[in-house]
This record gives structure tokens, sequence and C-alpha cells, in this order.
């Protein structure tokens, strides 16, 4: 029997984080001591105080049954508890306020929910993988914005050409920044909403590593007066409580929106366990000592891996949020062939910047989720196949 998968899925490369963890467990079975700066993979445990709540919720009989709809209404209380203490924001948690099964989950399911086949959606580049990826599975098109260094690492708006205008429904943007590090400030967002209002766009801000920063708070595109009008924020527990595995987040904003990821999500699961919302209540009530104690970390190791790759002749500019490093590659490679180099001369996993997207050639990513030890080792090992 010959088996073809769709066109649609043809069309996809290779998920990026999987193929990164695939070669890496290759090399580790060949005996090789891999030191990995691939996927974003917290690698600090989930606070036993989030663990032992979890404990007392898989005990609780009701919470073994569907979850259907959009979340326990006290998660979806807490997350908007969460959102007006946090950012200013009121949210109506009864429509404005979905949970997920992590943020990616909803961010791939929303193409489906808004794009039909033809239909254009904004896409920064680089970005994370899942806005195009989603877009493509549910039939739309890319049309992919550069972000340059240049500009902050912010999209050019306004040279959006008239016709992808017309032809677009959905943009994604997404700061703090996977990749690049960069923040968004409010007269951009504003510039966002007025673009999209202009040209009924609906906008989708993936706002996931707000709690990891070094300097001011980031703030919500849902701050910004319009930005309700238009779009909608997805957030996660995965970073800021290092729980990537627990598999929970949430979509506010816009209500009809919302309810078009509530409609899609109701034909494709069954929501959220509902033990795991549960002791994300808790998390989301305590959250300040969770972030303190985690940004404290993720501070001295960007320091560390930062000061240590400007003294191996790297160029290098210090995040002001998220736990990546974007580095430019030395001149002479291509993002792919520096990448290589650091794997077989130094056994060093780093991702190639075009992995993200054709924009992000002439970079890496480094994502310092290890230890300061083991950054100190790659740098030192980094240091031997500079010289």
């Amino acid at each position: 029997m010959n088996i073809k998968k769709s066109d649609r899925l043809s069309k996809l490369p290779p998920y990026l984080f999987a193929e990164i963890d695939r070669k890496k467990a290759g090399l580790i079975k060949e005996g090789k001591d891999i030191i990995s700066f691939g996927v974003g993979d917290p690698d600090i445990p989930t606070p036993v105080e989030i663990v032992e709540e979890m404990k007392k919720s898989v005990e609780i009989p009701a919470f073994h049954q569907y979850p259907f709809g959009r979340g326990l209404s006290a998660f979806r209380e807490a997350v908007a508890e969460w959102y007006l203490n946090r950012f200013g924001v009121k949210l109506d948690p009864e429509k404005e306020v979905h949970a997920l099964i992590g943020s990616k989950e909803g961010i791939g399911h929303l193409p489906i929910g808004l794009i039909d086949p033809g239909d254009v959606v904004l896409v920064p580049s680089p970005s994370y993988p899942v806005y195009g990826g989603g877009t493509t599975l549910a039939g739309g098109e890319v049309y992919y914005m550069p972000l340059k260094e240049e500009n902050g690492f912010l999209p050019d708006i306004g040279s959006i050409p008239e016709k992808m205008r017309q032809m677009a429904k959905l943009m994604f943007i997404n700061y703090p920044n996977n990749p690049t590090g960069a923040v968004a400030d409010k007269s951009f967002y504003k510039r966002v909403i007025e673009f999209a209002a202009e040209n009924e766009i609906v906008v989708a801000s993936d706002n996931a590593y707000s709690e990891i920063f070094y300097e001011e708070k980031p703030m919500s595109f849902l701050e910004v007066e319009g930005a309700r009008e238009v779009g909608v924020e997805f957030h996660s527990l995965s970073k800021t409580f290092n729980m990537t595995g627990w598999r929970i987040g949430f979509v506010v904003g816009n209500s009809e929106v919302v309810k078009i990821i509530s409609d899609v999500k109701d034909n494709y699961d069954s929501g959220v366990f509902s033990a795991i919302q549960n002791t994300g209540i808790f998390a989301l009530k305590n959250y300040e000592k969770f972030v303190e104690k985690n940004v404290k970390i993720w501070k001295r190791r960007r320091d560390v891996l930062c000061e240590g790759l400007r003294r191996c002749g790297f160029e290098v500019k210090v995040p002001k949020a998220t736990f990546y490093v974007w580095m430019k590659v030395p001149d002479g490679f291509s993002s792919s062939e520096f990448c290589e180099k650091l794997l077989l001369k130094a056994a060093i996993v780093a991702t190639p910047g075009s992995g993200f997207g054709s924009a992000g050639e002439g970079y890496v990513r480094f994502a310092f989720t290890i230890s300061e030890e083991r950054i100190e080792e790659a740098i030192e090992r980094m240091r031997k196949i500079k010289n």
C-alpha cells in the first residue's frame, strides 16, 4: 500500500527542534558529551510547591472527567486576576479567557478557525516555526515580515505591500521575541493596532516570555487602547514556572476570536486536565516569588554566556528578555555551517538562525537553559576551536 502524506504536510520542513533533538540523541548514543543550547526548554525543575499542589489536585475525583469547554471557571478567573495585577488589563473570564494545552496548541489552531485557502497570514522572520506551520496546515499563504537588527528586530509594517494587506486576515507578533530576544514598546503596539484596524486583520500576540526579563518588565499588547478590538494574546505557564511538560496555557482578548479558537478546540481536543488547571491557579496566585527566583538564575547565565562569547571574539548583544542569545555568526560561515562546526568540533548544539526563517540567516541562537558550569565548559570548547 502506498501511503502518501497530504500536500499541506509535505510543504512543511521537518520541525526544527525535533530535528535538533534527534541529532543530539544520535551523538549521545555515540558517547559524545553534548552541551546543548538548542531547544528552549528550562532545565530548572518546576517549583516544589507547584508539584505538591498537583499531587493534591490529582486526588480529586471530579478532576478525572473530561474537562470540556473553556476551562475551569476558577482557572479563568485566576488568569483574569493575574492579567489585572501584572498588566493592568481587565478581562471578562467568561468571554475573554480560554485555557489551552500550552500556547503552542492555541497558536497552531487559530489559523484553522480564521484562514481559508488563499488567505494570507503575516508572519515574522525569523520566528517560532508554529506561526508559519499552522498557517500552511490551514491552507493559508504566509507573507514573511523580516525582522532586521537595524529596526530593533521589529517588523517594518509600512513596507508590507498593498496586495498583501488586502489578502491578509491574521498577523502574528511575538515580544519578548524568540529567537532575537528583542522587546517591543507601546509605540510599536500602537502602530500594529492602527494597521490591523485599518486593514481588518486579526492580531495574535505571543507573550510567552513576558516573565523572563532583566531590565523593565515587558508589557502586554492588550495594555494599549484598541488592542482588544483587533486581537488576542497567548500566554503559557511553561517558561514562567518551568512547566513546559505540563502543557497549560491560555488565550485572552477579543471575545469573538476567543470563541473561534474555542469552536476549533471543541472539534480537536477535550480540554486541559482539570488537575493541571487547578495547579495553575496556585502558580498564578503565587507567581511573583517563582519569577523572582527564576530571573536571578537566568540573568547569571545570560551574563556568563555573553561575556564568554565576547572573550572568544564573537559579536554579541546582551538580551533584555528571554533566555536566548541571538549572535551573528563569524564571517565566512552560513548559520548552518557554523552550527555544524560547533557540533562536530566542540560537541555543542546551537540552532541556526536560518531554521527560524530566511531573515534569520547569518545568526545563531543559544538557549541558556543549562547550568553556569556547562556554559563555562562550552565557552572553553569554543575558545579552543576559535583559535
